[in-house]
This record gives C-alpha cells, structure tokens and sequence, in this order.
C-alpha cells in the first residue's frame, strides 16, 4: 500500500511527468516487491519561487515523500531510495544529488485500505 508524492518544480512536459509517474512507480514495485495495484503516485508542482535548495530559489529538485506500512528492512528501504532517485533523474533529468526521499511507516492500524477497514483488519 505504498503511497508516494512526488514534489518537483513546474516546468517539466506532459512526456516528463508522465514518465516520473511510470518509472516511480516501476521503482515501487521492484524495490519493495509491492503489487502493481497497491500502488499510488501523486506529482505535487510548485512554482520555481516557491523552491530554494541550498541557498538558490528556483533550483532543480524532486522531493519524494513515502508512506509505507510498517514493517520493511532498512535494506528494502534503502534500495527503494536508490531507485526513486533513479527514477527521477532518468525521466526529469534532475541530478541525483537533488533528489531526496522521505519515508514514514505507518502503523498498521493507522492505514486505511479498500473498504474503508484498515490494513490490520484487512491482514496485510
């Protein structure tokens, strides 16, 4: 049940974004060996005056912010990172370097899956 929103500057074409909406989620799934329809990717835009990085409004950058329920290794999240960041540089042709990746488990119990019934109740 990951959930991802991918936070990036305006600017980049329909061809970019959609290839940062594929690729991420190609990246979820073979780096969490997650099932494709538990997948969710959402790109967040923000004006380039809305954006300082490292001292330098406007720079280039994708911040990734993860939701995940509990329970992954820190190797599985660390490859995760790895192929977010490549997912990003690949599609937008931001630098590596400018890519960062927030992840948050959450509690079973706190997240809520189809039905309405959280991912306890639902045994996952």
């Amino acid at each position: 049940m990951p959930i991802l929103t991918a936070h990036l500057n305006t600017g980049h074409s329909a061809a970019q974004k959609r290839a940062l909406l594929e690729q991420s989620t190609q990246a979820v799934v073979t780096a969490l060996n997650a099932p494709l329809p538990s997948v969710r990717v959402l790109l967040q835009e923000h004006e380039a005056d809305h954006v300082i990085v490292a001292g330098q409004v406007g720079a280039p950058q994708v911040l990734y912010l993860v939701y995940l329920i509990e329970g992954r290794t820190v190797e599985l999240k660390a490859g995760l990172i790895a192929a977010l960041c490549e997912a990003a540089s690949a599609s937008l042709g931001v630098s590596i370097d400018d890519v960062r990746v927030v992840i948050r488990d959450i509690p079973k119990s706190d997240m809520g899956v189809a039905g309405g019934i959280s991912a306890l109740a639902a045994g996952r």
